[in-house]
């Protein structure tokens, strides 16, 4: 099955962007009522991140997120097959020349990436333009695997860590001045987290980031991909390195993250990756959600 589905995605990738777009689309609709459990999940997470709304405001947003799944999916062809000339008209880096002051300076970088789905799109186009590293988690299915794999590291000379691998190789890497396109969001247990508010929910956020930097004496710089409507493209919107980061304490700094998070994901919030648990873990006492 996985064979056909990459064998799919090497097909639609020659089309224009125009038309995979829609069939994207169509086959996130169609995955919204395919997957009951995931969609379970998605309207947990806005119900409890977006409880303003009304039920029929949040299955819409719901339903929206899965139509730009499929997008995300079918799109990801481009990312596995197109020639780096075509992704460069597709996916543009906003203020690039930014990074590229960083990186001549020899400054280390920690690319803050949240789990927007364009970010596949995104990460292969940052690494058409500058040599990075990238914590990458093996996929079951070995095809899948493969094909990941080789999207992520086909462009220039990327480096790929495995979870398991030290936070020294992390370290060394950045010293080496390849920026880290890091995706420190999501639930990934109790270990090394703290309960820190996400839409005013306490939820288990990975307290590396700030360790991460002053270890490296990386600068952190907000990396966020927007997907455009339609045929539009992509664009890779990076932000002003933070100031005083890390600061006083792992709590604040993870407060800090959370926050600005929520202000990118309420600029687009049927893009962010909603399908995932991320109440999954509890402070102790208090009851699972999902």
């Amino acid at each position: 099955m996985s064979r056909i589905v990459v064998a799919l995605l090497w097909l639609l990738h020659w089309l224009p962007l125009s038309v995979q777009a829609p069939i994207g689309r169509a086959i996130g609709h169609l995955l919204y009522w395919l997957i009951p459990p995931r969609r379970k999940v998605t309207l947990t997470n806005l119900r409890l991140c977006f409880p303003e709304l009304s039920e029929g405001e949040r299955r819409a947003l719901a339903k929206e997120h899965f139509a730009l799944a499929g997008r995300s999916l079918v799109e990801r062809g481009l990312a596995w097959f197109a020639p780096a000339e075509r992704i460069r008209r597709l996916v543009r880096i906003d203020r690039e020349a930014l990074l590229r002051q960083l990186v001549d300076a020899r400054q280390p970088v920690i690319l803050l990436t949240p789990h927007f789905l364009g970010l596949d799109l995104g990460g292969t186009r940052m690494a058409i333009s500058f040599d990075c590293v990238s914590i990458y988690a093996r996929q079951k299915d070995a095809v899948i695997d493969r094909w990941l794999f080789h999207g992520r590291s086909r462009f220039g000379s990327q480096q790929l860590l495995r979870r398991d691998e030290s936070v020294r190789a992390s370290i060394k890497a950045m010293k080496e001045i390849r920026p880290f396109y890091y995706l420190p969001d999501m639930d990934n247990g109790p270990n090394e987290s703290v309960f820190v508010p996400f839409f005013g929910v306490p939820a288990a956020t990975l307290a590396a980031l700030p360790r991460l930097a002053r270890l490296g004496g990386a600068v952190v710089v907000p990396c966020v991909t927007r997907m455009l409507p339609g045929g539009q493209g992509y664009v890779v919107e990076l932000g002003d390195p933070w100031p005083d980061f890390p600061g006083p304490d792992v709590e604040t700094d993870a407060r800090r993250m959370n926050a600005f998070l929520e202000e990118r994901i309420r600029t687009m919030p049927a893009q962010y990756y909603w399908v995932h648990r991320r109440f999954k873990t509890r402070p102790p006492g208090e009851p699972k959600v999902y």
